[in-house]
């Protein structure tokens, strides 16, 4: 399988960089999984496709500042530092420019509020560094960081919560699970009066999931581990859907990963923490998720191979040929696909 069989032309001019005003005003394609049948609505239609029974499984990740510009003592150079994954009391990032960034380096933020020291370089080239502060961290990171919005919007938010899901919690995500964007706290109370269950389970989303794949062949390719949790009380919701015949709806690749990664052979889940590393494509079999609700994704990245898993390659393909030609919005800020 190759990743060039993934490509498909996307008009720069589709790439969505603003969020709609209202978020339940996103446009909606539905597609049919085994028929490759389209239909056309609004977010807010989402409504008429779930179903009494159902189980709705929502990221609760919550998107932090993660992107820092400072510079070296005495150096009037500018360095960006993206924070990727905390491991302890330790930072793995992204910095640029890396050649300014050696072992043993410090770089300071805010004039001196916040200083990094580099402990190490990976192979990859990212960073392991360790803050050094006063205070608590959060707050200086609140104060000193910006939103790390993908490099494809290029557009400044002047809303960081536009770049939060509504029901954001816990904090750790490098970037958001943007198939959640599109719900409003109104929308999910339609959702529970209707008798769909909602279950939540936590994926800090790292850069990894969006890195382009740069091998030839998609089997060459290792994804970036991500931290996952999933309670007790999420498990059983999802069990008992699965018991009962109705549908496991992951809102988004993140939670859909998050239940693949956790789920046995008949689709049970369990309480379960944890470091997934799960690289979804055609071929691959789902054990706990039935259909999925996502944004429209990048040419040739791991999000399209996963969501051409879940039908074809071809039938994704078709439907990502049509969005062009509909002129649907692509991207974190773009519009929504429910494949069902």
């Amino acid at each position: 399988m190759k990743t060039k069989d993934f490509y498909f032309d996307l008009p720069q001019e589709l790439i969505a960089q603003h969020p709609i005003e209202n978020r339940t005003d996103s446009r909606l394609m539905v597609l049919d999984k085994r028929t490759g049948e389209i239909e056309h609505r609004h977010f807010r239609d989402i409504l008429d496709y779930l179903n009494n029974g159902d189980t709705l499984v929502l990221n609760d990740t919550r998107v932090i500042p993660a992107r820092l510009f400072g510079n070296r003592p005495g150096k009037e150079e500018k360095i960006e530092i993206l924070l990727l994954k905390h491991q302890g009391d330790t930072w793995e990032t992204l910095v640029k420019p890396g050649k300014k960034c050696k072992v043993g380096n410090t770089i300071e933020f805010g004039g001196g509020l916040l200083k990094a020291h580099i402990l190490s370089i990976g192979e990859d080239g990212t960073r392991i560094i360790r803050f050094i502060y006063n205070g608590i961290f959060e707050e200086i990171l609140d104060k000193l960081g910006e939103m790390p919005l993908p490099p494809y919007i290029t557009e400044r938010l002047d809303d960081r919560e536009r770049y939060q899901t509504v029901y954001s919690k816990n904090p750790g995500s490098a970037a958001a699970p943007t198939a959640g964007l599109h719900f409003t706290k109104d929308l999910l109370k339609k959702i529970e009066n209707k008798g769909v269950n909602i279950a939540y389970l936590t994926l800090h989303v790292g850069l990894g999931t969006f890195r382009p794949v740069k091998v030839e062949d998609v089997l060459d390719h290792h994804m970036h581990s991500e931290y996952y949790e999933l309670s007790k009380e999420s498990a059983e919701i999802i069990n008992r859907t699965k018991k009962n015949g109705n549908r496991v709806i992951s809102v988004g690749t993140t939670s859909t990963r998050t239940l693949e990664t956790i789920g046995d052979e008949k689709g049970m889940v369990r309480e379960s923490s944890g470091w997934t590393d799960i690289f979804i494509y055609p071929g691959y079999n789902f054990k706990v998720v039935d259909c999925i609700i996502t944004n429209f994704h990048l040419p040739e990245s791991t999000l399209l191979m996963l969501v051409s898993a879940l039908s074809s390659r071809e039938k994704i393909l078709n439907a990502y040929e049509i969005a062009v030609m509909g002129k649907y919005r692509f991207f974190s800020f773009g519009d929504a696909m429910f494949i069902k």
